[in-house]
């Protein structure tokens, strides 16, 4: 598997193109407008062509390159088939396998961060059919997890989290390398670490809002920094809908 991460520092977002070598296909997953022709380019560069282009949720923070970047390569434009969005999308769904050549890419669903968040384990078949890393998304960060607060109802969406992580990523193996969608320096979450990457064992052990039980988890999400600036008007273009006035 060729793996590359994109790491934009001034705002705590990553992005990630990743896909088989061997036989051309690969997937960029929460794509950023300043990057569209490097990613094309570094697939381009390594002999694959770009098949599938992921958001795991509608970006609250910055505008989605994932429309565009699609339009350019010919890929399909994927989000989970409940997302609310005015444009045709790649609808995926629970336990579902995207097959990138020797690379497997399966979804985790939701309710994660929001109602159509969603992570994806991956395998690649070349080193075994064990999963190496799972793209978390805003679900879990390096030491810390995903605000509820975004779409509304903050406690109950907290409340969702806190079975989503326990029930589903903290059940993966410990080894398993856990890739998130920011790191510190984003809003999209409180107490992030600057390390862009762990693995589940690590926050196992070190992350202190795993180590709370459901109702400290839903108290402490209840304090969370303020919106991103702009939210609204970024969530309405990542929908395609129109900015009032």
């Amino acid at each position: 598997m060729i793996f590359r991460p994109y790491y934009y520092f001034e705002t705590g977002c990553a992005a990630y193109l990743f896909g088989c070598g061997s036989l051309g296909k690969c997937a960029v997953v929460d794509a950023h407008e300043e990057d569209i022709d490097a990613y094309s380019q570094f697939a381009a560069a390594k002999n694959m062509r770009i098949t599938h282009v992921i958001d795991t949720h509608i970006h609250a923070d910055h505008r989605s390159a994932g429309l565009a970047l699609a339009a350019k390569t010919g890929a399909k434009y994927c989000l989970h088939e409940h997302a609310e969005v005015r444009f045709a999308f790649e609808p995926l769904k629970h336990a579902q396998t995207i097959e990138l050549g020797n690379t497997l890419v399966q979804i985790i669903p939701p309710p994660c961060h929001t109602p159509e968040s969603i992570c994806f384990l991956v395998t690649d078949l070349k080193r075994g059919d064990r999963p190496w890393f799972v793209l978390t998304g805003d679900t879990l960060f390096v030491g810390a997890v995903g605000r509820p607060d975004l779409p509304g109802r903050a406690r109950e969406n907290a409340a969702e989290l806190y079975a989503s992580i326990h029930d589903r990523l903290l059940t993966l193996p410990g080894d398993l390398e856990v890739y998130p969608a920011h790191f510190s320096g984003s809003s999209c979450g409180a107490g992030m670490s600057g390390k862009p990457s762990s693995t589940i064992a690590f926050e196992k052990h070190w992350n202190p809002m795993l180590a709370l039980n459901h109702a400290a988890f839903v108290e402490a999400l209840a304090d969370v920094p303020a919106k991103p600036a702009g939210m609204e008007q970024i969530l309405l273009l990542n929908r395609g809908r129109e900015l009032p006035g």
